[in-house]
């Protein structure tokens, strides 16, 4: 049974959107996932399924959210491996000094067409350096999420997909969450 990794977008954030994560918990085991283990206060949740189809498997998480809390967050999921793979296809990997807290993956539901990437490849960046890799954004803030000039509603337009972003060091202890409770196969 492989872990899945299920990042909620817009939770808690600016005062809007609160769930508890151990509300949050209960829900997902309600929703039959098995050993749901939260990361932070932004809606991750890394759990055990057997299920294959992770479009229905958000669609179910969303349905229940909004059952529960009354709003519909995106909820974007990975499985464990392909949480392993966005790591690997990190594009600044190599890049000596870089700092883990300044870079974000923006995970979308689904892989962009070919449209959609050329028109990130002539957005304005703002002075950010944007990658694209599958179904991943990385996106490096050479001064920092907070001193950024990057538009989001701009990129959001530009994506068309729905979206969910985690700073690296999240990134990283979430996956490591995803090992520990993934069965040895």
């Amino acid at each position: 049974m492989p872990a899945i990794i299920s990042m909620l977008r817009g939770v808690n954030v600016g005062g809007h959107n609160k769930i508890k994560m151990d509300a949050l918990r209960k829900l997902y085991e309600s929703l039959k996932l098995k050993s749901p283990q939260t990361y932070v206060q932004s809606g991750n949740v890394i759990f055990l399924s057997d299920e294959k189809n992770l479009s229905l498997l958000s669609q179910r998480i969303q349905d229940g959210i909004h059952r529960k809390f009354g709003f519909r967050p995106n909820v974007v999921l990975r499985t464990s491996s392909e949480f392993r793979n966005a790591l690997a296809k990190n594009p600044f990997a190599a890049r000596r000094g870089l700092d883990p807290s300044k870079l974000l993956v923006t995970f979308l539901a689904s892989e962009p067409g070919q449209q959609v990437r050329e028109n990130l490849l002539n957005f304005d960046t703002r002075g950010e350096e944007l990658h694209i890799e599958g179904s991943e954004l990385y996106i490096y803030f050479s001064n920092g999420v907070g001193q950024s000039k990057l538009s989001w509603p701009l990129l959001e337009k530009t994506l068309r997909i729905p979206f969910t972003s985690r700073n690296w060091n999240s990134v990283t202890k979430m996956l490591a969450i995803a090992v520990c409770i993934e069965p040895a196969s």
